[in-house]
């Protein structure tokens, strides 16, 4: 009988570190967790500015994707930040982090999204899509975002053409091929 196959090892569980919650303990996982623990020790976030693992869903040309961002940073009651990780280049990853900004919110883009592989970081101004930084200092402390907050520009939603081709973006680079038939 096939199970599920995968290319992470699992070492067990591990806690979040945000929310105490449960997770599988994979060699990703441990690097998000490092990672919301920077941005809380070393950054000087809240744990309740920071909220772990939403989700969007897709579903196009019959593939389904959960597309998950790994932490996205609210101050003043504003979705201000996604941060998604992933191994690997950095470039490959800022098309879909960019999508993700742009269709999380319903109610507005959100204006700043990092890529970060936790050992660089890439800080994407998500109305241009330009890079505005470069390292792991790339990604603002609190006292930075909180400058940063006003200037940022929280444009409404796109209309449904555009956030329907930023759907399929995200589709298309979350779809997880590795493992597809195996």
């Amino acid at each position: 009988m096939p199970g599920h196959h995968s290319h992470h090892l699992v070492y067990g569980t591990l806690h979040d570190y945000l929310t105490g919650e449960e997770l599988t303990d994979t060699d990703d996982e441990r690097i998000r967790q490092q990672i919301s623990r920077m941005m809380i020790e070393e950054l000087g976030y809240q744990k309740e500015d920071l909220v772990p693992r939403l989700t969007i869903e897709t579903l196009f040309s019959r593939h389904f994707v959960i597309s998950t961002i790994d932490l996205v940073v609210t101050l003043h009651g504003k979705q201000m930040m996604i941060i998604r990780y992933g191994p690997g280049s950095l470039v490959s990853r800022e098309r879909s982090a960019l999508a993700a900004a742009r269709v999380l919110n319903s109610e507005y883009r959100i204006p700043l999204a990092v890529v970060t592989n936790g050992r660089d970081a890439t800080l994407l101004d998500t109305v241009t899509g330009t890079e505005l930084k470069s390292s792991m200092d790339a990604i603002p402390d609190k006292n930075e975002a909180l400058i940063l907050l006003p200037k940022l520009i929280f444009l409404p939603p796109q209309d449904d053409e555009k956030r329907i081709r930023e759907k399929r973006i995200l589709n298309a680079f979350d779809l997880e091929r590795c493992c597809i038939g195996i």
